[in-house]
């Protein structure tokens, strides 16, 4: 995959590419003399220092979804959460959706700031052994948005990888934008020396949202991604008051279970929609104590847990 500088003008075909420095895109840029004589398709060092820097952090879990609004925010802070309800685990949660990070909000941790250590950037706290890293830190209202290329978000990626000291950890989990582009390359590319345990695949029951998972299944194995299994979202509406269950979102062509039949995948469970977990979301507390009697918190504790984790890494 080819890696692209942070200066390099907009259409750069990447330094590892055989066009790097040749490409009409090329001219005037100042690395252009580099990448044609071949000495940039050397391995990134970064690589190889965050190799170094996470051979502390024991588990990597990527939370992935081709589809946006599925949510996979929602579902890697309550992974984070019921893993680091166990005070025995060191628990971190990475957030590389550069342009739409809602891990701070969902955590309970808008108007938090990183602070810088002589080991590099320390993490915001959750809880004793729950650490978290989001742009969303670094700006200076929620609302402010981040208008970046890839190139500079590939940059910011790459520093919360190298820079942030982190610790021992037992579970790192890397919660990502929808789609298979930058952000997601970089994750791969960078985290290949340190290895991936695997992915979760987060969908809804509708068609639309299976093709795009669909489509990152495949990116994950065209990466040699393993995949852990995938959950099912949103999967009917459980009334808190009568427990009845209707299908907001009808499976027309047989949801999440029949796509994992098909491919050959772990169906990890299916969570229903309850509104006091976006209630919990938008207060910043985690539902697994804020709501113990919902189904979707029995859920987490049986699948997201024992499943994502114990059973599979």
């Amino acid at each position: 995959m080819a890696d692209v500088p942070n200066d390099a003008p907009e259409h750069c075909p990447g330094t590892s590419s055989d066009q790097a420095g040749k490409s009409s895109a090329c001219q005037g840029c100042p690395n252009q003399n580099i990448c044609a004589s071949g000495a940039a398709k050397a391995p990134d060092p970064a690589i190889e220092e965050i190799r170094q820097k996470l051979t502390s952090v024991k588990h990597k879990i990527l939370v992935l979804s081709g589809k946006g609004g599925v949510g996979k925010s929602t579902f890697s802070a309550h992974l984070s959460h019921a893993l680091a309800s166990d005070d025995s685990k060191e628990i971190a949660l990475l957030d590389v959706d550069i342009c739409g990070p809602s891990i701070p909000k969902i955590m309970g941790l808008e108007g938090e700031q990183v602070h810088q250590s002589g080991s590099g950037w320390s993490p915001v706290y959750v809880e004793d052994n729950l650490a978290v890293m989001s742009i969303g830190f670094l700006l200076s209202s929620p609302d402010d948005a981040v208008i970046w290329r890839g190139p500079k978000k590939n940059g910011m990626i790459k520093q919360f990888l190298r820079d942030v000291d982190w610790g021992e950890v037992d579970y790192l989990i890397v919660d990502t934008p929808p789609g298979t582009s930058d952000e997601h390359l970089s994750i791969v590319q960078y985290l290949s020396g340190a290895g991936i345990d695997g992915a979760v695949i987060i969908t809804t029951p509708q068609e639309v949202s299976l093709q795009d998972v669909r489509k990152e299944i495949r990116f994950c194995k065209k990466v040699k991604i393993p995949v852990i299994g995938v959950i099912e979202n949103m999967s009917g509406f459980v009334c808190p008051k009568c427990k009845n269950t209707s299908q907001i979102f009808p499976p027309t062509t047989g949801g999440a279970q029949r796509m994992c039949e098909e491919l050959n995948l772990p169906l990890l469970g299916r969570v229903p929609l309850d509104p006091r977990i976006g209630r919990s979301c938008d207060e910043g507390r985690s539902f697994l104590t804020e709501v113990p009697d919902s189904p979707a918190t029995m859920l987490c504790r049986l699948y997201w847990v024992q499943q994502c984790c114990n059973t599979q890494v």
